[in-house]
């Protein structure tokens, strides 16, 4: 059984011979496009601080030379830009990466975002928390256009040969949803829908990232039709609530061993508990989890050995026999 079949088994909740895992060998590989519109390099500015622009137009900055950083001011901050501005052109299939059609791997196709996402940048976020209450008509001006953008994107990926599209939309606050959830409901439920159902007429999958606590949405996601959630804080929702959710359908949670509690605490003990409560709640042997690993130790001040035990944890515990009898 390979990558590609236990992914598949994983998304069906059919009993694949092992957890799947995004560590070591992983079961996943990834392809993008190449637009890059309005994008330059990270230029140094300071001692320490460096800026650039991305391919949507927007300015970013970070204080050193191995952050993400994050945006200082987006291209349409000045509303009266809508209308003139050149939004990215993704609608070309040769700026499109192809999946190798020989490769076991699960192909996943990088993408922007969603809607939100998007948008949130463009207008730097909290000016546009405050627009999407007061402007609503410029708002989903730009909404509609993203999601004619967004199509051309899944479209050209499921041309290309990608098994599933992968999207961050950070929507959660350690607390709560960025945003109420009757908003969410109204302006990006049936824009994800729409989306999301493209996608699986196009015969692929729809994975998305999302920090912070969006427990609420949950089951809103689900029913638009995303197949998989990632998380990295899977304590801040509760394996609990996450295992809940799996008894409405077949949504799959891919999570390392949290981030920010159970990582953090260098118990190796602890860790290794972590990772196979996930494998005990979400996973059962039969599907719907995916084990996750962080790709940036450094960010989160810790060295790779703890996610190496958390690791560890997984490939022995994660096996089909021990949990199918």
């Amino acid at each position: 059984m390979n990558s590609k079949e236990i992914i598949k088994r994983t998304l069906d909740y059919d009993n694949p011979i092992r957890v799947a895992h995004s560590y070591g060998d992983s079961d996943f590989s990834w392809i993008r496009n190449n637009v890059k519109t309005h994008s330059t390099d990270w230029e140094k500015i300071g001692p320490s601080t460096y800026e650039r622009y991305d391919e949507w137009g927007n300015l970013w900055g970070r204080i050193d030379d191995t952050s993400k950083g994050e945006v200082l001011k987006g291209v349409l901050t000045d509303t009266k830009n809508v209308d003139s501005y050149e939004f990215p052109d993704y609608s070309n299939f040769a700026d499109y990466e192809i999946a190798d059609k020989n490769s076991d791997k699960w192909i996943v196709g990088s993408m922007p975002g969603f809607t939100f996402n998007i948008a949130r940048k463009l207008f730097k976020l909290e000016d546009y928390l405050v627009k999407l209450l007061i402007e609503e008509d410029l708002v989903r001006k730009v909404h509609d256009k993203l999601d004619v953008i967004l199509m051309d994107m899944i479209k050209n990926y499921a041309k290309a040969g990608v098994d599933s599209i992968m999207f961050p939309e950070d929507w959660g606050t350690q607390t709560q949803t960025m945003i109420s959830p009757t908003l969410w409901r109204e302006e990006f439920f049936p824009r994800t829908k729409k989306l999301c159902d493209f996608a699986h007429k196009n015969k692929i999958k729809v994975f998305m990232h999302s920090c912070g606590k969006i427990s609420e949405i949950v089951p809103g996601l689900m029913e638009a039709g995303i197949d998989l959630l990632q998380f990295d804080q899977p304590t801040l929702h509760g394996i609990d609530i996450l295992a809940s959710h799996q008894k409405r359908g077949k949504i799959t949670f891919w999570c390392p061993v949290d981030i920010q509690k159970t990582l953090q605490t260098k118990d190796e003990a602890i860790i290794r508990s972590g990772a196979k409560e996930m494998l005990d709640k979400l996973w059962q042997g039969k599907g719907g989890f995916v084990a996750g690993f962080y790709g940036d130790n450094a960010s989160i001040g810790l060295e790779p050995k703890w996610q190496e035990i958390a690791s560890d944890e997984f490939a022995k515990v994660g096996k089909r026999d021990n949990y199918i009898k």
